[in-house]
């Protein structure tokens, strides 16, 4: 199957496309590498406590996640331009490696700041496993065809945002598996899944590439690196340190004066730049870009706010949690694979980004108006509307900028939607997230307020019951605010006061969903902006192989 897979790399290089079969067989490769990132994001997030209380680390417990997400994050655009230079295959190779590599050694640490120095590790390789196989398939198929192609990611996508919690939850509640702690498995599992897909890549991914003689952008890449590692690190870390400490408000600077430093930089390499500001000469590129951060942050947004309302308020364990979230997935799958169909056949896409974010729009609207005793068919209606925005979104973005750059730029632009979508989810979970955790204490002061003069004595006799910080905590204390950290009494209180504390957590999310739907407004108008290129029929490798050509045709003639 390599041979004819070579052989028909070589008549793409002629100009003649590869078979539905072998795009198919190249994607199982693919899939199996995206599915790593898109897996180890939900599954380590959903047995995080567990592994902070076995690693005795729970106060440093977010710089495993903070790792992870600069690394990722930073290596991204990397990729994608050294991938345009020297090909595909082989940083991809390299990503699904380290991401081996870091899975391992993460699954055999011994503690919390061990496992956040090899999580960083593994973020290294997440960074090229999502970016570089969108490319890929911007390689290998037309844009025309690209988006029912592109709907496997999605289904990929929505596959895991269900499993990771349901397995997450499964391994993490386990004492030992194969005389291993439970909790190793999360990271273990990526090991022989991680040698499949390193397995038929090897073997499948034999696409031409001629190299690009350009300079390496070292400058570039490091103050890429010093703007965006501070600005990330106050996003995951603010809240706790205070937005306005001095070691936020260095950082941020830090990242301000580096960020402009790099625009700078870019623009005297050129060419040769990491991210050349070329590119955002291009409407699309420079439009889709920012609705890319856009999408980024609703959807992070909501999918960190939507586990905590299945979780806290209406009391599911991740697991269950997890199962409630499938019509997420559905509706995902369902909204790529007819949106990706509708573009094959008629060459038109600008109508689906402003349409998914109407249905962004609309699903957090909706789940804003959620209660802790509402029949739990509700949320899942709501989730499956969310659903569809993300399908009808994320694909359409990523096609949309594949057609509109020059073939030569399919990495770098790839990559950059990619690095645009993960900063606008990092600084959108944390806003968010801030938003909750700031405003839930108010929320169960004011709903302990109304229930004094509702019910006085049932109220006196349970509150008696209560720890000191528990008790500051209705009484609007800041001190009470620690008991947060661990939600699980909740369950244990007396009615009249789970009432409270729940409809506190629920009015705090509900100015979250309201937030999040806030910023699909400017998506939507976004949308209309975005110009509409016919599709090309034939994909990356030809357009390339047809741009060469044209290059050498008119030095030929002088």
């Amino acid at each position: 199957m390599s041979q004819s897979l070579a052989e028909a790399a070589g008549d793409t290089k002629r100009g003649l496309a590869l078979s539905h079969r072998q795009i198919l067989v190249i994607l199982s490769g693919l899939l199996l590498g995206m599915f790593l990132a898109a897996l180890d994001q939900t599954i380590v997030s959903t047995a995080m406590r567990t592994i902070a209380d076995k690693l005795d680390g729970q106060t440093a417990q977010a710089w495993v996640t903070t790792a992870y997400l600069i690394t990722s994050t930073v290596s991204t655009p990397l990729y994608g331009k050294l991938s345009d230079m020297y090909g595909r295959k082989p940083f991809y190779l390299f990503a699904i490696g380290i991401f081996i590599a870091g899975s391992l050694l993460s699954g055999i640490a011994g503690d919390i700041y061990t496992l956040a120095a090899f999580r960083a590790v593994q973020g290294i390789g997440a960074g090229g496993l999502m970016s570089l196989a969108f490319a890929i398939v911007g390689d290998i198929v037309p844009p025309r065809e690209r988006g029912r192609y592109q709907a496997y990611f999605m289904a990929v996508f929505g596959t895991s945002s269900v499993l990771g919690p349901v397995i997450g939850g499964i391994l993490a509640g386990q004492n030992t598996i194969l005389g291993f702690d439970g909790w190793r498995w999360i990271f273990l599992v990526n090991v022989p899944v991680g040698i499949a897909a390193l397995t038929v890549v090897a073997r499948v991914l034999n696409l031409p590439h001629t190299r690009r003689n350009s300079r390496v952008d070292y400058v570039g890449a490091a103050l890429l690196a010093l703007g965006v590692v501070p600005l990330l690190t106050v996003a995951e870390q603010g809240n706790d340190w205070g937005w306005g400490s001095g070691r936020s408000i260095g950082l941020i600077t830090l990242g301000v004066v580096a960020t402009v430093a790099f625009v700078f930089w870019e623009r005297h390499m050129g060419e040769d730049a990491i991210l050349s500001l070329r590119l955002f000469k291009n409407s699309v590129f420079s439009v889709t870009s920012v609705m890319n951060f856009l999408v980024g942050m609703v959807m992070f947004g909501g999918i960190a706010a939507i586990p905590l309302y299945l979780q806290i308020v209406r009391g599911y364990s991740p697991t269950a949690a997890g199962f409630l979230s499938l019509p997420l997935m559905l509706g995902i799958m369902g909204a790529s694979f007819l949106s990706g169909q509708v573009m094959s056949r008629t060459g038109r896409y600008k109508v689906f980004p402003i349409v998914g974010a109407a249905f962004l729009m609309i699903g957090l609207v909706l789940c804003s108006t959620l209660t802790p005793d509402v029949a739990i068919i509700v949320p899942m209606a709501y989730l499956a509307v969310f659903g569809i925005g993300l399908g009808l979104s994320m694909q359409t973005l990523i096609v949309s900028v594949q057609n509109a750059v020059p073939a030569r730029d399919m990495g770098v632009s790839t990559s950059s939607a990619q690095f645009f979508r993960t900063m606008g989810g990092t600084f959108g979970t944390a806003i968010f997230l801030s938003v909750l955790f700031n405003s839930v204490a108010g929320n169960i002061k004011d709903r302990f307020t109304d229930a004094t003069h509702t019910e006085p004595q049932a109220l006196g006799q349970a509150v008696a019951h209560l720890s000191k910080s528990q008790r500051d905590l209705l009484a609007g204390s800041g001190g009470g605010s620690s008991s947060l950290n661990d939600t699980s009494f909740i369950t244990r209180l007396p009615d009249v006061l789970k009432n409270i504390f729940l409809h506190g957590f629920n009015d705090s999310m509900t100015t979250v969903f309201i937030l999040a739907a806030a910023v699909a407004i400017p998506l939507i108008v976004l949308g209309f902006f975005v110009k509409e290129i016919p599709l090309r029929t034939t994909n990356g490798l030809s357009a390339q192989q047809a741009d060469a050509d044209a290059t050498v045709a008119p030095a030929a003639i002088h």
